[in-house]
């Protein structure tokens, strides 16, 4: 047997015969190697686009092969894909699937056949079934075989551009997805004309902020897009169009979803209880339209919230600018692949000059060499020459009296090319036509001259013609807004119920045969509240213990004030009993928190939950063998301020509480909520983020007027969506309040004028107060008390503009909301609208005032005394309140009244 050194020295010897040929490498060794030559290979030649024309190798072979094929017509994109296949070593299936994806962009390529579709996810046909060429774009600005830097291909049977000559910023109109070795590159699509114009702002030294826009529409918010660097990211969302109280209909779809996988995801969150829908179906035609059909009595603006929260009509991505500059990947924001861009737009169109100067030099100069050698009948001077020599010695002799009228000197390839002129052309030839041609040789040679000299001014013109010749039908189609966050738990839908086990101590919604409480959702967290005066809040769930003889059970709901609890309880310690209201804030889940002093013993005598902070009056009767003369008196919970959930509250009274029960309901301590429109994002806050609306009750509504010429009464629900785009007023509704609209009658085809009052009462349908005729449309609205409106018309065909002020209330009465109004009689308006310098503003909400009242008055007492209240006589004693100890005064002494 051989050791391992042995076997490794047998190893190293060469057979008998053999020479020695290397040492043995370690496989380490080669791993690490060959790993890096394949991780560069995957990032330099597959996935990672160049930043010189923005492309992956795969779509340059393409282009160059279709480029090479190109001859005006549709060619099958199964020829295209053999002829790729020269250049490119990978194979037919990635290359077909290179070809439609960039055919579906809609730029580069023409297309013939079924194609498939972005929207949907429909795949294309089989690739010789569908078409494509070059378009008209591609030709004017990806190739140019003067510029182009060449190499050879694969098998170096054939030369392949090392990049394409694009002289426009492709990589960020098309964008790109790329997985390599060790990174990734995702790079949005931008829209074709604004970045046009964001070229043209780079070359006059602006500042630019390029934003992404997706062939599927939709909505984005760019908050935290960044310039699409590492570390950005985006929301994009389709738009839900909300048609009436059952029906939703869905406009695009988020890019980078479809219309098969959003409507997955919707009936996924739908089997999993998150939103309640009847059906979904799929309308898609020429335009996407997936309806979502709603059971009585669900929210649409619910629905809306719960769809992009549950399912892919809300998507987030993480955008991440990667390409290959130099042969290494670089990390960079769109604005810097913009500038980039742009500076080898100007570098190309710089190249392309010089050539074309060169190009009109030389032909200038061959054409006044001919026009000397013709005129001046130098070629017969070589009749008599019998050597090739002696003919171009006689040629460059006879134009040396001519040469200093040229640009430069007269090499023997120039007297060649004489010598080749044809006896035909010389027997035809016009004088007046050279000069013709040598002159507008000359314009067009000052031209490009003047061009070299202002290459930016040049490169601007190049860029608007682009605009112009190829801009059409390219503007942007997603929508760039801020959205609010949605969260789940505000918008989960009641998909659970609530059941209590007082006596046991358990909460949730597996205890179906006990007592039902409310509907919830899984997300939902409880509070719940024990008779020793215990509470606790925990997050929902089957079976939840927590604490016997439960008296209150609820949903609870973190940082609502307007929630408050009226409780009286009797202290273990003193037997005295205790008011207090509080509201509950700042718990931590699952800890259990005490609402009494803490002593043995405590229980609750009575105990309200009021969601929009009712006071109450309630009937105290005390126990029959206590002393107090009066045993049944009411107490008024008004009286007390709204404190935390830690205060004691105030003696109600020393003496054994039989029972306490309610009397009346009273107001809302806290008065109506104070409601904010945010017109960002389009929806109701009680947060002071927006416009303020007012302060709202139980039974205002909000009055929403559209720029269709229609209005909407709606409740002041947080969930409610409003359409920013359409909305003229949005405000609190008040039924005295005159609306003032100047329309235009379709039919009349005149100017009215019309005030009215809103008269329906209906929330949720929206009513149009416009003549029904086509081309009936709203010119101005206001709600102002004394609108003034500004007219610019023409009395007749000759005479000058002219500009006056009508105030309209004085101009018509109130009428009807269907009236059509007063006709505005001028020959000819040329704009008329309602100034809103004088447009009412609403208040800023004043400081809350929450009644207070004075925990104690001081007076001066003897020592020993005994007071009567409704003829009940009390010994004068101190109370605690909120925690404070009894300590006899020195002085003085404060008599407790409540």
């Amino acid at each position: 047997m051989l050791n391992d050194t042995e076997n490794e020295g047998l190893l190293n010897e060469p057979f008998e015969g053999e020479e020695k040929i290397h040492d043995i490498t370690p496989v380490d060794g080669l791993y690490q190697n060959w790993f890096l030559d394949y991780a560069s290979y995957v990032i330099l030649e597959r996935a990672v686009p160049a930043i010189e024309d923005g492309l992956k190798p795969v779509q340059r072979r393409i282009l160059h092969a279709m480029k090479e094929m190109d001859d005006g017509r549709f060619n099958k994109v199964a020829n295209v894909i053999g002829q790729t296949m020269q250049y490119h070593p990978h194979g037919d299936a990635s290359i077909g699937d290179a070809i439609v994806n960039l055919g579906q962009k809609d730029l580069l390529i023409e297309t013939q056949g079924n194609w498939g579709d972005v929207r949907t996810g429909d795949s294309a046909a089989a690739p010789r079934y569908i078409e494509a060429r070059l378009s008209k774009f591609a030709l004017d600005v990806v190739f140019n075989p003067d510029t182009t830097v060449w190499q050879a291909s694969y098998d170096g049977r054939k030369n392949e551009p090392v990049t394409l000559p694009v002289k426009f910023p492709l990589l960020l109109v098309q964008g790109v997805e790329g997985i390599a070795v060790g990174l990734s590159t995702k790079i949005m699509p931008h829209n074709f004309k604004e970045l046009i114009k964001a070229s043209i702002d780079v070359l006059k030294g602006k500042k630019t902020q390029v934003l992404p826009d997706f062939q599927t529409g939709g909505m984005i918010d760019v908050t935290d897009y960044k310039g699409g660097a590492r570390g950005s990211r985006i929301r994009v969302r389709a738009t839900i169009e909300k048609v009436d109280k059952s029906l939703l209909i869905i406009r695009d779809v988020p890019y980078g979803s479809t219309t098969t996988a959003l409507m997955e995801s919707i009936v996924k969150a739908s089997e999993a209880n998150k939103i309640k829908i009847k059906k979904v179906v799929d309308n898609t035609a020429a335009n996407v339209e997936i309806h979502v059909q709603l059971p009585p009595g669900v929210s649409p603006d619910l629905t809306i919230d719960a769809l992009y929260a549950f399912t892919d009509c809300e998507i987030s991505i993480s955008p991440n600018i990667c390409v290959i500059i130099e042969d290494k990947p670089h990390f960079m924001t769109a604005d810097d692949v913009l500038q980039i861009s742009t500076q080898k737009t100007l570098a190309l169109l710089k190249r392309e000059l010089e050539i074309r100067a060169a190009e009109l030099d030389l032909k200038w100069h061959m054409s006044s060499l001919e026009k000397i050698f013709i005129e001046n009948r130098i070629y017969r001077k070589i009749e008599e020459c019998t050597t090739w020599e002696a003919v171009l010695e006689a040629i460059d002799k006879g134009l040396k009296p001519f040469k200093k009228l040229l640009r430069r000197e007269v090499t023997q390839e120039d007297i060649i090319r004489l010598t080749e002129i044809k006896i035909k052309r010389i027997s035809k030839y016009d004088s007046f036509k050279a000069d013709e041609y040598i002159n507008k040789l000359e314009e067009e040679m000052a031209e490009v001259a003047d061009n070299l000299a202002n290459l930016v001014r040049f490169a601007i013109a190049y860029f608007e013609n682009l605009l112009k010749k190829y801009g059409q039908g390219r503007d942007r189609k997603t929508q760039i807004r801020t959205f609010d966050v949605i969260t789940a738990q505000k918008v989960a839908i009641a998909n659970q119920k609530l059941y209590i086990n007082r006596a046991d101590g358990f909460v949730g919604y597996g205890l179906k045969k006990d007592e039902f409480v409310c509907d919830c959702s899984d997300m939902d967290d409880i509070i719940a509240i024990t008779k020793d005066g215990k509470f606790r809040v925990t997050r929902i769930a089957e079976k939840t213990f927590v604490g016997k003889d439960i008296i209150y059970a609820g949903i609870y709901s973190k940082n609502d004030e307007h929630m408050v609890y009226n409780m009286i309880y009797v202290d273990g310690k003193s037997g005295i009993s205790m008011a207090k209201r509080f509201s509950v804030n700042g718990i931590t889940r699952d800890k259990e928190y005490d609402l009494t002093k803490g002593n043995k013993g405590s229980k609750v005598h009575y105990l309200t939950a009021n969601p929009n902070s009712e006071s109450e009056i309630v009937t105290i009767t005390l126990a029959p063998a206590s002393t107090a003369r009066v045993k049944t008196f009411d107490y008024d919970f008004a009286e007390l301020m709204i404190k935390g959930k830690g205060s004691q509250g105030n003696m109600v009274t020393k003496y054994p509480v039989k029972k306490v029960v309610q009397k009346s309901l009273g107001e809302s301590t806290l008065g109506g909520r104070e409601i904010y429109y945010d017109e960002v994002i389009g929806r109701l806050n009680t947060e002071s983020r927006g416009r303020y609306l007012g302060s709202f009750n139980t039974e205002d509504t909000i009055l929403v007027l559209f720029k269709d010429g229609s209005y909407e009464l709606t409740s002041f629900d947080l969930t409610n969506h409003y359409d920013v785009q359409n909305i003229e007023i949005i405000e609190k509704f008040d039924p005295e309040r005159v609306i003032t609209a100047i329309h235009y009658d379709g039919e009349n085809k005149q100017y009215y004028v019309k005030r009215f009052r809103i008269e329906t009462r209906t929330t949720g349908k929206r009513f149009s107060y416009l003549n029904e005729s086509k081309g009936s449309k709203l010119v101005s609205v206001s709600t102002q008390e004394e609108p003034i409106a500004e007219v610019k018309y023409q009395k007749d065909k000759k005479s000058e503009k002219e500009t006056e002020t009508i105030s309209l209330n004085l101009f018509i009465d109130v009428k009807g909301w269907k009236a059509t109004g007063n006709k505005l009689n001028y020959f000819k308006i040329h704009n008329i609208q309602i100034l809103k310098k004088a447009e009412e503003e609403v208040p800023e909400p004043a400081p809350k005032q929450v009644k207070k009242v004075p925990k104690s008055i001081p007076i001066t007492l003897p020592k020993e005394v005994e007071i009567s209240v409704d003829g009940a006589t009390i010994p004068l004693e101190m109370s605690s309140i909120d925690g404070t100890e009894d300590k006899p005064p020195k002085a003085k002494k404060q008599l407790n009244l409540f």
